[in-house]
């Protein structure tokens, strides 16, 4: 492992959602302001929206820190359920034992933990993660917490996270009235290649990292354009370089090691051609050539498809970048449905 050799306590990419790395850019500073002052304020249903990786649950665990001495909470993943299952969740987050089915004598005990947490002078916060896979009649139950109350204040704070799925999904014409409800939107945006920079160098210095810059200006504008800003990509091919870097015995990241990282990572490889035309998954190393995918373009699809690609070769046996993406969405939902179907047969 790198960590001895980079002089780290901690692995600084790491894949959870640790608060101590969250690093605020523009938009996550923008998110996390609103949604403290929406609690502050005793709002009701506050909600936060954003791209897969973009740093949701890491903002999240930042924010419930802030309230941990002032505030009840609970912090629901599974929302793939009915409403009585997500009421026998929601119970035993906050640690409560049922074995009941009746809809009506769960709501009474969640209640009365709410006014219990009143009296004591705490808030209540919900937090539910992966909103945009609850079904219309859970979301439906979750608007009726919002019943809970007395005439000064709300009882209970809800914060509903998730993918754009879920703005979708609220704009429903039948979910109107939770719709209504919700005083706050949110949202987080890709971070530019300066906050990228700061990004690694802040994770680096949380994890121990003492020394000089490790990645070089066009390593640093290589990561930000493969991983067009989202944390998690970031992350991913940080671990990677550094990996690649210890192996090298090598205390500085390049371009050329950021190339490799990116080709190690193409997944494109690995896609099966039958049924459809050959990818040409080349990777061209002149960061100024015409064809270069992280000069010219955006998203992996289109890098996988026009690197290396000339003009007179367009048209033959390759994709068109309008088709590739189209192939590699479609690549991605197969991926997604062997996935659901292993862990159906697991189960």
């Amino acid at each position: 492992m790198f960590l001895d050799f980079f002089g780290l306590r901690e692995q600084p990419f790491g894949v959870t959602p640790d608060p101590r790395y969250l690093y605020l850019g523009a938009a996550h500073r923008e998110a996390l302001a609103s949604l403290y002052y929406g609690i502050e304020a005793n709002r009701g249903f506050l909600s936060l929206i954003a791209r897969p990786g973009m740093g949701k649950t890491t903002l999240l665990f930042h924010l419930l820190a802030k309230f941990d001495r002032t505030a009840r909470t609970a912090f629901l993943f599974q929302t793939q359920c009915s409403s009585r299952e997500f009421m026998r969740f929601l119970l035993a987050e906050i640690g409560i034992a049922t074995e009941s089915q009746d809809f009506v004598r769960m709501h009474e005990q969640f209640n009365r933990c709410l006014v219990q947490e009143a009296r004591a002078g705490k808030r209540f916060i919900v937090v539910i993660d992966e909103a945009q896979n609850l079904d219309a009649t859970v979301l439906e139950t979750v608007r009726l917490l919002s019943d809970f109350e007395t005439p000064q204040a709300k009882l209970l704070q809800i914060i509903l996270v998730g993918q754009p799925g879920l703005a979708d999904k609220l704009a429903s014409p039948s979910l109107i009235q939770l719709r209504q409800r919700i005083t706050s939107v949110s949202g987080l945006s890709p971070l530019n290649r300066d906050e990228v920079g700061r990004f690694i160098e802040h994770r680096m210095q949380v994890a121990g990292y003492k020394g000089p810059a490790i990645f070089t200006p066009e390593a640093l504008e290589l990561v930000s354009q493969i991983s067009e800003g989202i944390p998690r990509q970031i992350n991913n091919y940080c671990f990677h370089a550094l990996s690649l870097a210890f192996a090298m015995r090598k205390k500085t990241i390049d371009g050329n090691m950021v190339r490799e990282v990116i080709q190690d990572l193409d997944i494109s490889r690995f896609v099966s051609e039958v049924g459809s035309p050959r990818l040409h998954l080349g990777l061209n190393k002149g960061i100024n050539d015409p064809f270069s995918p992280v000069e010219e373009l955006t998203g992996v699809a289109r890098e996988y498809v026009n690197a290396g690609i000339s003009p007179e070769n367009a048209g033959k046996d390759y994709l068109s970048p309008a088709e590739a993406i189209e192939h590699m969405r479609d690549v991605a939902r197969l991926l997604h449905n062997w996935r659901a179907g292993g862990e159906r047969q697991s189960a």
